[in-house]
């Protein structure tokens, strides 16, 4: 499926590329706990933990442009809105830290907060983890914006990745009416590679791409009552996007299934041996994905590609990972046998 060739072609490709990334936009939050200087609270008698020190990062769609900026994908620009607040700061610093990274998509929202997971790391364990959320509905004016925003960058880009990473419906980036325009502007161009991923909605994606997981694609064709004779679940949400659907099944790897029923192709993962960290493991391989597809693979070669990324991040543990163009290349010498 993959060779040295097509692996070369990617990374001397996506340099001269440039990928949207729409979605929203987290900040992911360690507290690295040393249990060595807990403290008793002279006001509660309960163990206060100190925290020796704070990482922070891009989650969410932040994670898909972290692991676009470590490929090396030459143009990275995300669509999104932040909080006006300490968080929302605390994103675009990480951002800034990515060259790539261009920031005049984000739009600053100052009644909303920047959707922020504080991981607590007691020694190697993770506390429970604090969420801040917007759970009030995106208002129409932010959402012209966004639409507004979109519609600019949109002939500027070779490919999109949509990330909707917020559960309740119409309180994030990807609203109803994103996603129709989404919709319309895919319909309009068949040649641009557009991939969505979603936590609640994958279904209601048209004229793009998606990814979903099997239990997902089962959802789909549970729809129709008694199954139709498709050889696997991806097939009837290929039919309902009218696009490719990439569907994750873990450590088996992809399928990849094209609408009319036109068959489907088993993309296997590739080994990995060890401690594994599956955090971020979706999102690096929409990357792989999206960076094999503006460099003109097919997408079972795409898939295949996505894995490869996929198997490189999940081996790093306490972290969400990426992928440089050097540990592709080592892994893929590693899985290749001298091919």
């Amino acid at each position: 499926m993959l060779s040295t060739e097509l692996i070369e072609q990617v990374l001397s490709t996506i340099p001269q590329r440039t990928i949207g990334v729409l979605g929203d936009l987290f900040l992911d939050r360690y507290l690295d706990i040393d249990p060595a200087l807990d403290e008793l609270s002279v006001e509660t008698g309960k163990i206060a933990y100190q925290v020796a020190r704070v990482r922070s990062y891009a989650g969410a769609a932040g994670t898909v442009i972290n692991n676009l900026a470590a490929l090396g994908v030459g143009r990275i620009y995300p669509i999104a809105f932040v909080g006006d607040d300490g968080e929302g700061y605390e994103l675009r610093q990480g951002l800034n830290r990515l060259s790539a990274v261009e920031q005049g998509g984000i739009y600053s929202v100052p009644d909303r907060r920047t959707p922020t997971y504080t991981k607590p790391m007691r020694g190697t364990e993770e506390l429970n983890r604090l969420d801040i959320k917007n759970r009030e509905r995106t208002s129409g004016e932010v959402q012209d914006r966004l639409i507004q925003l979109l519609d600019e960058a949109w002939p500027e880009l070779d490919a999109l990745i949509v990330v909707d990473q917020v559960s309740e419906e119409d309180c994030g980036v990807v609203t109803g009416r994103v996603r129709e325009r989404l919709a319309e502007l895919g319909e309009r161009e068949l040649g641009k590679f557009v991939l969505a991923d979603s936590r609640e909605r994958i279904h209601l994606f048209r004229n793009v791409c998606v990814k979903p997981n099997e239990h997902e694609c089962a959802l789909e064709q549970a729809k129709y009552g008694i199954p139709r004779p498709l050889e696997h679940p991806a097939q009837y949400m290929a039919n309902g996007a009218e696009r490719v659907v990439f569907c994750t099944e873990g450590e088996r790897g992809i399928i990849v299934a094209r609408p009319d029923n036109d068959g489907v192709h088993h993309i296997p993962a590739y080994p990995v041996s060890g401690p594994i960290d599956i955090v971020g493991a979706g999102d690096s391989c929409s990357a792989g994905i999206t960076s094999a597809m503006v460099s003109g693979l097919s997408h079972e070669q795409a898939a295949a590609f996505g894995n490869l990324v996929a198997s490189i991040t999940i081996q790093q543990i306490g972290v969400t990972g990426t992928a440089t163009p050097e540990q592709v290349r080592a892994r893929w010498r590693e899985v290749a046998g001298g091919r």
